[in-house]
């Protein structure tokens, strides 16, 4: 296995996974978001390096294919990761972006390579229910008040033109979503913590139990916040995301 000081530079990661830390955790982002929803997070946290993943059709990589389908972004995403994965490593993954991170689980086992020590799921359900996402039955003119409300929350005043690109990237990641089915559950070998956002209305704790099905090792845990709490890293997300080392 190729490792991280002899890799070369990668589209898929906005930083280069460096050799400075003994553990990784590689986060992905939800639908119709890219790398920058981790901006906030500083660069390691307890000395676990994080590493978001840019997936392609967004931000710098706007220009690049988008993946199509969940299955194909996982097949792409197990080279990327390969020569990092030399030391102990977690995934993160917030909402949507959970079902690609548990597909690249699956596919990193099929070709005998290191496999996640955790996979932390936030907000999502199992992938045997992926269908329940409530935002899948949105209509395009709520996603683009959804859009329009998530950019104010930031702070930033929404221009159309931003509106519009987030949209075009959110359609493409919403139809990858709709499309996906994984009828029943294939466990990972792998521990997995799911969180619950306690001030999140649209997704219970209860939707979340399917994981229950994924694996011999899963806790659920709830945090204090709202659907995009975690791009402001909180302390007690931090704190939980350390305790696998």
């Amino acid at each position: 296995m190729t490792t991280a000081s002899t890799a070369t530079a990668s589209p898929w990661f906005v930083r280069p996974p460096a050799d400075g830390h003994p553990a990784r955790i590689f986060c992905f982002p939800f639908s119709g978001s890219g790398a920058s929803a981790f901006s906030a997070w500083p660069a390691a946290i307890d000395d676990v390096e994080v590493c978001p993943v840019q997936f392609p059709g967004r931000e710098n990589r706007l220009a690049h294919p988008h993946y199509g389908s969940y299955e194909n972004l996982a097949d792409a995403l197990v080279e990327a990761l390969e020569p990092y994965l030399d030391r102990p490593f977690a995934f993160f993954a917030h909402c949507a972006g959970a079902l690609p991170a548990y597909e690249t689980v699956l596919r990193l086992a099929e070709r005998g390579l290191p496999t996640p020590d955790r996979l932390f799921v936030s907000r999502q359900p199992a992938p045997h229910d992926a269908a329940l996402d409530p935002m899948l039955a949105m209509t395009e003119d709520e996603l683009r008040a959804e859009i329009e409300a998530f950019i104010r929350g930031r702070g930033i005043e929404p221009r159309p033109d931003m509106v519009d690109l987030g949209l075009m990237v959110l359609l493409r990641d919403h139809a990858a979503a709709g499309a996906y089915r994984r009828e029943r559950p294939v466990a990972v070998d792998c521990p997995v913590t799911v969180v619950k956002w306690r001030d999140d209305p649209d997704v219970s704790l209860t939707a979340l139990q399917g994981w229950r099905h994924y694996t011999d090792s899963v806790e659920f845990r709830v945090v204090d916040g709202g659907h995009y709490r975690f791009m402001d890293a909180p302390d007690e997300l931090r704190a939980l995301l350390t305790r696998w080392l």
